[in-house]
């Protein structure tokens, strides 16, 4: 995978750090909202070997209206600090609104982790201009920050394959590096638990397509119902969703612990015989 020419290769699935710019966030409640917050939670997430940092300021859940000017001015001091910190350093930039991507990007960012499906038109063409990497999210057709109503498919992953790569072909052809698109079956976006837990379950299906494909489910909702389990008690839940998808073959997760991910992938890894194990020391002689 190349994203904005910076190569990401690992021999376990790639960890992308969630670092929130909001004072509302539904996982920390404005943990980072504060830049010097921000900045320590970057730097924790490159120690405990986050390869890509996600930087979003608006919640994705309903709630008080960020304009454009906003949304810019929380992220970028972040993400220019970022950029100079960890030159090398894949840096997100979690939107939907192409003129916040415009900035962002022009200001050191590398990809547009867009969770509503492409809703504003205009993003595909900046994402293109800049030569970045691009999310092809699927939500259902909801519009941005909205929840959804009984949503109701016949074949929930056949949706999100057909969606997903539709969005793919897009922006391939608006000029977005095709070696840098990746689709993200978008876990609770238009859907309730019990269809965000068939998509888990036939996540090979999302894989199968070729396009690498980004786990992103965090300690969200579908975790608390499945377990009946509070926020706090998600860690758990999220951690065996994504060993399992990690060893059907997705090839990055969105997470919060970017530390206890990043092990649970190493195991997944290393039990499917793609990574060696950090020692082995035991009756090796």
């Amino acid at each position: 995978m190349v994203i904005h020419g910076r190569r990401l290769r690992r021999d376990r699935a790639l960890i992308m750090a969630i670092v929130n710019r909001t004072p509302d966030s539904f996982y920390d409640n404005g943990a980072t909202w504060r830049p010097e917050a921000a900045e320590a939670a970057v730097e924790r997430a490159v120690e405990a070997g986050a390869d890509v940092v996600d930087l979003g300021g608006v919640p994705a859940s309903p709630g008080p209206v960020v304009s454009v000017e906003e949304e810019i001015d929380r992220v970028r001091p972040t993400l220019v600090w970022a950029r100079e910190r960890f030159p090398d350093l894949t840096l997100s930039i979690d939107t939907y609104r192409a003129e916040v991507a415009e900035a962002l990007l022009a200001a050191g960012g590398d990809l547009v982790n867009d969770s509503w499906a492409g809703w504003d038109e205009e993003i595909l063409p900046v994402t293109a201009r800049h030569g970045a990497g691009y999310v092809c999210a699927h939500t259902g057709g909801l519009t941005p920050r909205t929840d959804p109503v009984r949503p109701r498919y016949t074949d929930v992953m056949g949706d999100v394959v057909e969606v997903t790569t539709a969005l793919a072909r897009r922006a391939a052809e608006a000029g977005v590096p095709a070696e840098g698109i990746l689709l993200d079956p978008t876990i609770d976006f238009g859907k309730n638990t019990p269809q965000s837990l068939e998509v888990l379950r036939e996540m090979p299906r999302l894989v199968a397509t070729g396009w690498p494909v980004l786990l992103a489910m965090s300690n969200k909702g579908v975790v608390g119902e499945t377990l009946d389990v509070p926020l706090e008690g998600r860690l758990t839940g999220t951690l065996a969703a994504t060993a399992l998808a990690a060893a059907q073959g997705v090839a990055m997760v969105r997470a919060h612990q970017v530390e206890e991910t990043r092990q649970t992938v190493e195991m997944v890894a290393s039990v499917l015989g793609h990574r060696p194990p950090s020692r082995a020391e035991r009756w090796m002689d």
